[in-house]
């Protein structure tokens, strides 16, 4: 269809998103002769990937490059890092997404700065089916202070999660009292980087720690290792379960080995009584009774004051951004519909999850897609390699090519632990490759679990 004289054929593919699966969107839709445009919210490549800079990924290199993305690297004299070394958050962006994007043909296919407010198609709302037939896509951003309106004949959303953290209260409501302001001051955030610039604001200090996933067990470790040179620092760790052995991992069985190992390191720390843990223990209410402490009030009754809270409660999509869209998507996990059975984490941890691409991310609306850590909703199960090859069966249908995703060949026990039903605050999806939400393979949030976003 042609609309004054641009067809929609002759669009761009606008990608959200500058993170390592959005940027491996762009680079497999290039190799498709298709013109990505990647639009994102900060300053530079995975920038949310930097909040969480100080973290260790589980998974080593060879699992958290794209092969498209390599090819890119490799024509443009990249020097590889060693596949078996653990890199940092600062380690991919500094090695791997900053020399992509900046260092290659994607270097001009990238808006920073530039963050997406809401997307529609033609020029009628979602209620009028007809009107959207062959359409392109609106896309409203927001750049220095000004709104304007973008055209794409499909949006990948690549966005991630980082941004929408899941707050402490035990429904998925706030807790009472979260929200204000005198209490978001001894708020720390899922990833603390308590051995620096947040220190002060840990050391010497009684530090909560509430969550049961990765992040949790990352924030912990460091508290423990603060503690070795802040002595007076006390560490309380609060789940919703009844018991912390998922937590503590499969050890030596599980396929990537630091993974285990940290699982392995949280017990004996908890065992020799350096971290105090509290079981069947959901939040109710947070308040300021005495200056200097926050007052955490659980369910039970049970009452504890504290100088800082880290919640690692996991993330949640940002939906209001796509309202305008006609979206299939799971009332409870809130990923595509038909992928939700393959990644719910009362069945599956992120090595069951079987690759998959256009056939269950398909939506309603023709072209658009949810990718990465994103399109997983709620669960934490998301693994990079799989965001890697849910953008290669995009990019390829997009193309017009066979779009039937390969097998990926993934750690024994997966990337991430099987949550518990009762324990929404397990997944914080920073088991993966990101995406996160984190020790990650292969992405985020992974990134394993790698989750940048606009």
């Amino acid at each position: 269809m042609t609309r004054g004289r641009i067809s929609v054929e002759e669009l761009p593919v606008v990608v959200i998103g500058a993170g390592p699966v959005g940027l491996a969107a762009a680079a497999h839709l290039l190799e498709h002769g298709l013109e990505p445009l990647v639009l994102e919210a900060g300053g530079q490549p995975g920038a949310a990937v930097q909040a969480w800079s100080h973290i260790k990924l589980f998974s080593p290199w060879r699992f958290n490059i794209d092969n498209a993305c390599r090819r890119l690297l490799d024509s443009a004299g990249w020097n590889t890092p060693s596949p078996a070394r653990l890199p940092t958050g600062a380690q991919l962006v500094d090695e791997y997404l900053r020399p992509l994007a900046r260092g290659t043909v994607l270097r001009d296919k990238i808006r920073y700065g530039t963050r997406v407010t809401g997307i529609g198609r033609g020029e009628r709302d979602k209620t009028h089916s007809a009107a959207r037939q062959n359409t392109p896509y609106m896309v409203r951003v927001a750049e220095d202070g000004e709104a304007s309106d973008l055209q794409a004949r499909a949006v990948i959303d690549a966005s991630g999660t980082w941004s929408q953290p899941n707050p402490l209260g035990a429904s998925g409501l706030p807790a009472l009292g979260e929200e204000d302001q005198t209490v978001k001051q001894y708020l720390l955030g899922a990833l603390p980087d308590v051995l620096g610039v947040d220190r002060e604001r840990a050391a010497g200090k009684r530090v909560l720690v509430v969550g049961a996933g990765h992040s949790a067990t990352n924030t912990l470790l460091n508290l423990a290792a603060l503690k070795r040179e802040e002595g007076q620092t006390e560490i309380l760790w609060a789940i919703r379960g009844e018991s912390a052995e998922r937590s503590f991992g499969g050890g030596d069985r599980d396929g990537l080995p630091e993974r285990g190992a940290l699982g392995d390191r949280l017990r004996r720390l908890v065992e020799a009584g350096l971290i105090q843990i509290m079981t069947s223990a959901a939040i109710q209410r947070l308040s300021e009774e005495t200056p200097g402490a926050v007052t955490v009030e659980f369910t039970d009754g049970r009452t504890i004051n504290v100088n800082a809270v880290a919640g690692a409660t996991g993330f949640r999509p940002d939906l209001a951004m796509l309202r305008e869209l006609r979206l299939d998507l799971d009332p409870g996990v809130e990923s595509p519909s038909r992928l939700a059975p393959l990644i719910d984490p009362e069945f599956h941890s992120c090595g069951t999850v079987r690759a998959h691409g256009t056939e269950v991310l398909a939506h309603p609306e023709d072209g658009f897609f949810l990718a990465g850590i994103k399109s997983y909703g709620r669960a934490p199960t998301f693994l990079l390699a799989t965001g890697y090859e849910q953008v290669r069966s995009i990019a390829a249908y997009l193309a017009g090519q066979d779009s039937a995703p390969a097998d990926l060949q993934l750690p024994e026990t997966g990337v991430c632990s099987v949550a518990d039903p009762e324990d929404e605050e397990a997944a914080d999806g920073f088991a993966v490759a990101s995406s996160a939400e984190p020790q990650m393979v292969g992405v985020p949030t992974g990134l394993l679990h790698g989750r940048s976003g606009a």
